[in-house]
């Protein structure tokens, strides 16, 4: 389905614009990082989560005021946020110590909290979500995460690299680590727990990418075969004009989706669709500007000299073979 016809826009054009705000985005979200820290969720950073509902909308402040007088010890490395619907009147709050990790005293921290929650004078409340990760098991899940992520980089790079051509895989994976410090700056922006949902959303996003930059390579390299004659830079244009309209309705559609989840999916699937629209997002604009910069920048203005001899047709070297054969 063709919903733009004939196009030709001349991204490369701007590839020195796109390089210079992605590193804007980054170096603000490295920024962001390095003040205020990234949050993590107790997946990652072990600890103890409540999610209480009370009879009463209570305030946070209300809570947090609760806590620091009743928990012992004090509250101030507690964090308190209302979760969910409002008309819930449900507030979340986080311990980032727990007790032992094995026995009967692993939910003290949960029975200590929802004691000072008693005493604060908050009203009636229930407790309907309890979450406890031991420190040994946030480091696990923290270690696998980072396999995983660096498991599915060399996957990229070995596949491309094989399928295409080596230039063509570093542009791949080049894209795919942007749009991971893209995503992840806006995670920091907006204050977004690190957690497995994301995780999980950004390996989802990961594939996507590559999926969308491996279209388009597909289309670079019939192009080379096709158009010997052509600089890299015009072939690539001409590949990335020629599927601009499935690129549109792919990320259109992924796009419209994760809105969807984003808004009516609710507090625990927040995360996972926010890092999804955001992938989404880089993931169509480093497809178009970020990996196919960096294949005219490694291999310059000049065509791929293997794809360009390698690039016969079988109707020419059948004529050459018969051309031989009359001589």
């Amino acid at each position: 389905m063709q919903i733009l016809h004939n196009t030709s826009i001349d991204f490369l054009r701007w590839r020195w614009h796109a390089i210079v705000l992605s590193w804007v985005v980054i170096l603000a979200g490295l920024g962001v990082v390095a003040t205020q820290g990234l949050s993590k969720g107790i997946e990652f950073a072990g600890g103890t989560a409540i999610i209480a509902q009370f009879d009463q909308n209570p305030s946070v402040e209300a809570v947090r005021s609760a806590l620091d007088k009743n928990f012992p010890g004090g509250g101030q490395n507690i964090m308190v946020q209302s979760y969910g619907d409002p008309g819930q009147r449900q507030v979340m709050v986080r311990v980032p110590q727990v007790g032992a990790e094995a026995g009967g005293s692993l939910g003290s921290t949960a029975k200590v909290t929802e004691d000072a929650l008693h005493k604060g004078g908050l009203g009636q409340f229930k407790v309907i979500g309890t979450e406890i990760v031991g420190p040994s098991v946030g480091r696990e899940l923290t270690e696998k995460g980072i396999y995983a992520f660096l498991a599915s980089l060399v996957g990229i790079l070995a596949y491309i690299a094989f399928r295409f051509q080596f230039s063509f895989a570093v542009g791949a994976v080049v894209a795919t680590i942007h749009d991971i410090l893209v995503t992840m700056a806006f995670l920091a922006f907006f204050h977004y727990d690190i957690t497995l949902n994301v995780i999980a959303a950004i390996l989802t996003v990961t594939g996507y990418s590559t999926n969308d930059t491996i279209v388009i390579f597909d289309r670079v390299r019939e192009n080379l075969r096709a158009n010997r004659r052509m600089s890299l830079a015009e072939v690539v244009n001409a590949s990335i004009n020629q599927t601009l309209s499935r690129t549109i309705i792919t990320a259109g559609t992924a796009l419209l989706s994760a809105i969807a989840l984003l808004l009516f999916g609710g507090e625990v699937l927040s995360g996972f669709a926010f890092t999804m629209v955001v992938g989404i997002i880089t993931g169509t604009y480093s497809s178009v500007f970020v990996a196919a910069a960096i294949v005219t920048l490694w291999q310059g203005r000049t065509p791929l000299p293997a794809t360009a001899t390698a690039a016969e047709s079988a109707p020419a070297r059948r004529g050459k073979q018969a051309r031989k054969a009359n001589a």
